[in-house]
């Protein structure tokens, strides 16, 4: 995703970055962020623009490890949103998805630089785990 990519969002819009690439999980989640009022974009290249985001999903199979043999710890979306700067990291939220940890565990969303962490089994309820605070 290029930066012009996200003209298309009006500013004060809640816009959400969504970098899930398995499609069910795509189909569970995107209907919640719609309910939740999000317009959502969607990213698979390392040149996303994080900027302009409030809210950034991903998930731990991500795109990069499956295809380019990436572990987390060196995914290329976790890595960007590192660089950011303190005061544009505050204005986002990120959901790390994923099968190995439990929702909430505060631990491994720190270990790995995210708000928070959803798991799999919870996508049905996702709303419910992503409110900001």
């Amino acid at each position: 995703m290029e930066k012009d990519d996200l003209q298309l969002f009006e500013a004060g819009e809640s816009t959400a970055l969504v970098c899930i690439d398995h499609e069910q999980y795509q189909k569970m989640v995107v209907p919640q962020l719609t309910d939740l009022k999000y317009k959502s974009t969607w990213a698979f290249t390392k040149k996303m623009c994080c900027s302009s985001c409030a809210l950034i999903l991903m998930t731990s199979l991500s795109f990069y490890e499956k295809l380019q043999g990436s572990a987390l710890a060196t995914n290329p979306i976790l890595q960007k949103l590192v660089c950011e700067s303190a005061a544009q990291r505050r204005e986002q939220f990120v959901v790390l998805l994923s099968h190995l940890f439990p929702t909430n565990d505060s631990m491994a969303a720190f270990v790995h630089s995210v708000d928070r962490i959803v798991n799999i089994a919870d996508l049905p309820n996702f709303k419910q785990f992503s409110a900001e605070g």
